[in-house]
C-alpha cells in the first residue's frame, strides 16, 4: 500500500497555512485545494492535528466549512479573537468577515 502522508506533503499544506494572514481563517477543504487535493480536507485536518511536530504554524487560523472550530481546543477560540477576527452567536467565525481569499 502506497504510503499517503509524505514529508512533501506534509510541508505543503504547512506552507499554506503559514501564508494565512493575522485575522483571517481558511477551511480544511480550501487549503486541500490550494495544494491541488480538492478532496482531500480530511487529509489536511490530520496534517494539521501532527503540525507541533513539524515547527510552530499558525494552525489555529484553520475552520471548518461552517467556520467551527476545532471541538476542545479551547485557546483557538482566544487566539482568533486576539487577532481580531469576527464570530457569529453560534460561535462560529464569521467566515463572510473572515475567510481568507488567497
Amino acid at each position: 500500500m502506497k504510503k499517503i502522508l509524505d514529508e512533501r506533503l506534509i510541508y505543503e499544506i504547512l506552507s499554506v497555512v503559514e501564508e494565512i494572514p493575522r485575522g483571517k481563517v481558511a477551511t480544511y477543504g480550501q487549503i486541500a485545494r490550494l495544494i491541488g487535493r480538492e478532496k482531500n480536507a480530511r487529509l489536511v485536518g490530520r496534517v494539521l492535528s501532527m503540525a507541533e511536530y513539524y515547527g510552530s504554524y499558525p494552525c489555529h487560523r484553520v475552520v471548518n466549512h461552517a467556520g467551527r472550530l476545532v471541538p476542545g481546543w479551547h485557546d483557538q477560540g482566544l487566539l482568533l479573537l486576539e487577532e481580531g477576527a469576527v464570530f457569529k452567536d453560534n460561535g462560529h467565525v464569521d467566515l463572510k468577515a473572515c475567510q481568507w481569499d488567497e
